[in-house]
């Protein structure tokens, strides 16, 4: 069994409306839908996510099965200009992502703060339940679309990486990425108490004016590290690259559970590290080689994979991480039935 997959060249990407209509990338469009469209909007400095005129023909051609679109992202667990609602918006407005430019408004999946999730059950490997950005939930479909590039954890970062991580809500996030609590960091607190606000499940609180954590409290939520200006709390890095790409396919299992998507996937300004780096550290390595789409996430990462490496002469993504399989998450995914790696690919 074969999944097709379709390619459009970069230097024809001038014809995206047209190449979106034949990969069928709205054929699971319903009237009256509120379809989310999952982008990333680019850290603050990046210049390497996908341009907001490229959002327009999706949106229209979403619109013209009369359903409503939407952007989407949701709230990173690193203190940045992407960690709460407010900051978000403002540098999705920044890049362009404005409804001027895109025919649709942009909701930050997860509220204000990125703790409006919603728990779905999956019953895998590592989760038992996954914690999905709220709005990502109550979406009815999806169209993701992925800036495809490296990735310094997953090897590279693709559909299956926008979907599992970019849609699990703060706690979600922290549990991809880490097995135990944050660490605390007394001799930086200040006792300001800003934390123990913040702290959904009154874990922390102040002994002489220093911060203190219930471990057995803690739920790993993360909402510590970003109302912490001090930098008291710090984010345990201590999974290994298989394990969080694993992870990431499990929450990707919670987020189409009984949903329907599409995917493209954007093989332009190709970087070793995903859109959360500046631009200095962050520039592209090859040149553009196109974009690819279809109803497999599976299909269209494994045929980004394939034509990124053709297209640069050897694999391109152990190349810069040697270290890093990047194809576990393909085969877990397909081991979950998300999708199927073999292909069938369609020039456009």
């Amino acid at each position: 069994m074969f999944s097709k997959v379709y390619f459009l060249p970069w230097n024809r990407k001038n014809e995206l409306c047209d190449f979106l209509k034949v990969a069928g990338v709205v054929n699971h469009v319903k009237a009256r839908d509120f379809l989310a469209i999952k982008i990333h909007f680019g850290e603050d400095g990046n210049d390497g996510y996908i341009r907001s005129e490229y959002v327009l023909p999706v949106v229209k051609i979403v619109k013209e099965r009369t359903a409503y679109p939407f952007l989407t992202d949701a709230s990173t667990i690193y203190v940045g200009k992407r960690s709460d609602a407010y900051h978000h918006l403002l540098i999705a407005n920044k890049h362009g992502f404005t409804i001027e430019k895109c025919g649709c408004p942009v909701v930050i999946a997860d509220g204000m703060r990125g703790n409006a999730e919603k728990k779905v059950e999956v019953n895998l490997k590592y989760f038992k339940n996954v914690y999905i950005a709220h709005e990502i939930y109550n979406a009815d479909g999806f169209v993701f679309m992925s800036h495809f590039k490296g990735h310094e954890i997953t090897g590279f970062g693709g559909a299956l990486k926008n979907i599992g991580m970019g849609c699990g809500s703060k706690s979600g996030k922290y549990a991809m990425h880490h097995s135990s609590k944050p660490l605390v960091r007394q001799e930086l607190c200040i006792g300001c108490g800003t934390c123990v606000k913040n702290c959904y499940q009154k874990a922390l609180y102040l002994v002489d004016k220093r911060i203190v954590m219930n471990k057995e409290k803690c739920t790993g939520c993360g909402q510590c590290m970003v109302s912490c200006v001090l930098k008291v709390f710090k984010l345990n890095w201590n999974e290994g690259p298989a394990t969080v790409q694993e992870k990431i396919v499990e929450y990707a299992v919670g987020v189409l559970k009984n949903k329907n998507g599409s995917y493209i996937n954007f093989l332009n300004h190709i970087s070793k590290y995903c859109d959360c780096f500046s631009l200095e550290k962050n520039g592209p390595l090859m040149y553009d080689v196109g974009i690819v789409a279809g109803v497999d996430p599976v299909a269209v990462d494994q045929a980004s994979y394939d034509v990124v490496n053709k297209a640069f002469g050897k694999d391109f993504f152990k190349s810069i991480y040697p270290e890093i399989d990047p194809t576990i998450q393909l085969n877990y995914a397909e081991k979950l039935g998300l999708g199927n790696k073999k292909y069938i690919l369609v020039k456009y």
